[in-house]
Order: structure tokens, then C-alpha cells, then sequence
């Protein structure tokens, strides 16, 4: 009788601490976390596939951008007192354009564009007083076990 009482008790004192232990705080990567890990890797990524003339991996990779950006504007609305989806509309024309060029299969367009979504990103680098981040369009492969030539569909 008195082990089923104890064993009572400690159920009991254990669902008290579970209900007032605080949950440990979420991670919140930091911004620049964010910026090298999704936003510089998917540009990486895009370059190399409009170099390629892979045109889905280029759409593909230009969604996953999108979707990087959106999410970092949702987890740093504000960084300093910059407005993150201020940034990021700096960056949807040239996106757009590359969009058009993807689907156009037009490398000659991807380039120029691509050049341009290069110059948003260093404009907007400097605008937060960050100009010593200075992007550039790739000059050579960083993911060495990827394969960016097309594949036959």
C-alpha cells in the first residue's frame, strides 16, 4: 500500500514539474545563418544551372531562392531598424526577369538577369551598411558532388 502511494506521489510531483517547466526557447538562426546557408547556396546553385542550360534545375533552384527569402523575411522581420521585406522587394524584378529567361530558355537573358539579381543583392548590402559583403556571379563549382548539366526528360 505504502509503494502504490509513493508511486502516486511521484506521478504526480512529475506531471506538476512537466506543467511548470518552461519549454526550452526555439532556435532563431542568426540573419547572416540564414543569408550564407540558404540565399547565397541557392544563387550558387541557379548560376550554375542557367550556365548549364539545365532550365528545370534553374526554376527549380529559383523557387527555392523565393522561398529562402521568404523565409528569412519571416524570421527577422526587422534586423536593426531595416524592414527585411523592404530588402526582399529589392530582389523581385531580377527575379522576375530570370523567371521570364527560364522559360524563354534564353542564356543570354538568364545572364543579364542574373547579373542584375547580383547587383540587387550587393545594393541592398550596402543600403544596411554592409558593403563589405560584395556577392559576385559564380566562377566555379562550390558543390563538387552535383552535376548541373541537363538531363534528357
Amino acid at each position: 500500500m505504502l509503494a502504490g502511494f509513493a508511486v502516486a506521489v511521484l506521478v504526480g510531483v512529475s506531471a506538476a514539474i512537466a506543467q511548470t517547466a518552461s519549454p526550452p526557447p526555439a532556435y532563431r538562426p542568426g540573419l547572416g545563418d540564414l543569408m550564407i546557408e540558404t540565399i547565397q547556396s541557392r544563387h550558387i546553385k541557379l548560376a550554375l544551372a542557367g550556365r548549364s542550360k539545365n532550365w528545370p534545375l534553374a526554376s527549380f533552384e529559383l523557387g527555392q531562392m523565393e522561398e529562402s527569402f521568404e523565409r528569412v523575411a519571416r524570421v527577422w522581420p526587422t534586423w536593426r531598424s531595416y524592414s527585411i521585406a523592404d530588402m526582399v522587394e529589392v530582389v523581385k524584378a531580377p527575379m522576375a526577369a530570370l523567371q521570364e529567361a527560364v522559360k524563354a530558355k534564353d542564356a543570354q537573358r538568364f545572364a543579364g538577369a542574373f547579373g542584375q539579381l547580383t547587383e540587387a543583392c550587393n545594393g541592398c548590402h550596402a543600403g544596411v551598411n554592409r558593403a563589405m559583403i560584395v556577392i559576385k556571379v559564380p566562377d566555379a563549382s562550390t558543390y563538387p558532388d552535383q552535376d548541373f548539366a541537363p538531363k534528357l526528360q
